[in-house]
């Protein structure tokens, strides 16, 4: 199984890779989601360490049972052969209504089949108000047209 586009990276498949990265975390499909990863996949995400795809499937359930009303945007910082950086913000209310923007970086390797091996991200919370909010489509994929994170200013 291959899951294009593969290593080495030009601009362009770089940000293809980041956006169907996006694709599919807006998708919140945990199973689905896993399935981008390798079988042996390392990541460090907040507090939280994942040493496969089962570990990463749970730790995507667990994630999307708490944020409520998820929305992503991600985008490319810089790239390598195999390797992608990216910055991100997302939106979300937990279970009492509160509403948060997450803001992140995340280092990311590929193997050679485009699955990615490693991913380290560090992420901060900010709590905001509702009326503060930025990601306004429907849930789901971000439509092409809607503004990313530097035309937000963010």
């Amino acid at each position: 199984m291959t899951r294009p586009p593969l290593p080495r990276f030009t601009r362009e498949t770089a940000i293809e890779k980041v956006r169907l990265a996006e694709d599919g975390w807006n998708g919140r499909d945990p199973a689905k989601v896993a399935l981008a990863y390798t079988s042996d996949t390392k990541w460090r995400n907040r507090v939280h360490f994942v040493n496969n795809r089962q570990d990463a499937q749970d730790f995507l359930t667990g994630k999307w049972i708490r944020e409520n009303e998820y929305r992503l945007i991600k985008e490319l910082w810089a790239f390598t052969e195999n390797r992608i950086a990216v910055r991100y913000a997302y939106e979300w209310r937990d279970d009492s209504g509160n509403w948060f923007r997450s803001y992140g970086n995340e280092n990311w390797e590929f193997a050679e089949d485009g699955l990615m091996q490693n991913r380290r991200a560090s992420i901060n919370d900010l709590p905001i108000q509702e009326e503060e909010r930025l990601f306004h489509w429907p849930l789901g994929r971000r439509p092409d047209d809607d503004p990313g994170l530097s035309d937000l200013g963010l």
